[in-house]
């Protein structure tokens, strides 16, 4: 069966030590360790990984570089996420957010993977 290729944001991997997120958390990381799926994470999350404790950042590092894809912010991405904000899916002030559905469009993801249910895992803004 081939792989899921599954877009993550920062809370997924950041989840693996939030009580309440972790164990569904670590399993989506288990599940890429045992190549059931492909990461998917952008430059966003790089960089939100990157500014994350160390034990968060060693989740991210366990993970083989084969069974991650960095989505580049192409001008693909930057033109759909300018479309989101432009609907007012999104406010400005959450651009991150818009990113990362924009970068998963764009990466055609099976899945987002998140835990922001502010502005993500929500229906409204998923049809909108």
């Amino acid at each position: 069966m081939k792989p899921l290729r599954i877009y993550l944001d920062s809370s997924v991997i950041g989840g693996c030590y939030d009580v309440g997120f972790d164990e569904d958390s670590r399993r989506v990381i288990a599940g890429v360790h045992r190549g059931k799926a492909i990461l998917l994470i952008s430059e966003v999350v790089v960089r939100e990984i990157g500014k994350a404790p160390k034990e968060v950042q060693d989740v991210l590092a366990s993970i083989s570089p084969t069974a991650v894809e960095v989505v580049t912010l192409d001008e693909e991405v930057l033109v759909l996420r300018a479309a989101y904000l432009a609907a007012k899916i999104l406010g400005k002030k959450w651009i991150d957010d818009a990113t990362h559905v924009a970068a998963a469009t764009v990466a055609r993801a099976d899945a987002i993977v998140s835990w922001n249910f502010k502005h993500i895992v929500r229906l409204d803004k998923m049809k909108a």
